[in-house]
């Protein structure tokens, strides 16, 4: 029987509670050397759900597992249909006050990096440079079977042209650009193969129950080694994709600090978890840095 991945995690021992307290958020930040690793609530404030917090996605929709697209074209052709449409909404999201906190953080030399399980590209589009997706991105399309890579604009412009009239009402958007449709509305829809060899393609993103290339895995832990403390900002940390870092700063002896409104499972290895909308918390400790918003840019020194 095929194992599903872990997709929640219940509290085996008591948690501390949530802070309100930013110092210590702003002291490590004022030291410098921060990598900053962001899940899921770090766009929640763009229009994109969460996965677990409240209303988050999972209490209506099970992400697709890579398991399950392989399998079957019946599989592959429901996920195409509803990231087709999801795409339409998802990539109109734009970047909000955290990820714009994010980049002027590092902007004036405060981080060491960036990594990400999010797959929207807000980071980057918020200015933000050498961000690791740990999951990858939808913005980028890759063939089983030659892996040739391509833009998912290209893909996008070929659905289009296969499913004309395809306009399905969405019950909802999920975290990983998929759309909540039932079966009927799915109906016929038509997926397209890769034009190099005629193989399957999939998104370029890590999907549930699929590894993280074991590459990009050393490269996030090097970046682990190299930091002076780890922040993470809107994750619960329920998969080992991301907890393995908190685990890993936390035995080599770095402050681990969370931001993140619910109980998370590396709470145990932190030395504080403020309980902040993600877009008020970085704001307002960006203001206690003195460093200007989104609104207010460098003053030019010339």
């Amino acid at each position: 029987m095929r194992m599903r991945p872990t997709l929640s995690w219940t509290p085996v021992e008591d948690l501390p509670p949530g802070s309100t307290d930013l110092e210590p958020v702003a002291d490590a930040l004022s030291t410098g050397g921060v990598l900053v690793l962001s899940g899921a609530g770090m766009s929640t404030e763009s229009g994109i759900p969460d996965y677990r917090g409240e209303g988050g996605s999972l209490s209506r929709h099970t992400p697709m597992t890579y398991q399950d697209f392989t399998a079957g074209a019946q599989a592959r052709r429901r996920y195409w249909a509803r990231s087709h449409l999801g795409w339409r909404t998802f990539g109109r999201a734009r970047p909000n006050a955290g990820h714009q906190a994010v980049a002027a953080f590092a902007r004036h030399g405060l981080l060491s990096g960036v990594i990400t399980q999010n797959v929207d590209g807000l980071h980057q589009a918020a200015g933000s440079e050498d961000v690791v997706e740990l999951h990858g991105s939808l913005d980028r399309v890759v063939c089983l079977a030659c892996r040739t890579s391509s833009p998912r604009r290209e893909l996008a412009r070929r659905l289009e042209e296969a499913n004309v009239g395809f306009a399905p009402v969405a019950a909802g958007i999920n975290p990983d650009g998929d759309a909540d449709l039932t079966d009927e509305q799915v109906g016929d829809f038509r997926v397209v193969s890769c034009t190099v060899c005629g193989g399957i393609l999939k998104p370029d993103v890590v999907f549930f129950g699929e590894a993280v290339p074991p590459s990009r895995v050393e490269h996030c832990r090097e970046l682990v080694r190299e930091a002076t403390s780890l922040l993470v900002l809107g994750s619960s940390l329920t998969v080992m994709s991301g907890l393995r870092f908190v685990r890993q700063a936390a035995k080599a002896g770095k402050p681990v600090l969370i931001v993140n409104l619910d109980p998370t499972r590396g709470d145990q290895h932190a030395v504080t978890r403020v309980a902040l909308p993600l877009g008020t918390a970085l704001t307002s400790v960006a203001d206690r840095l003195g460093i200007p918003g989104p609104a207010q840019p460098d003053a030019n020194p010339a």
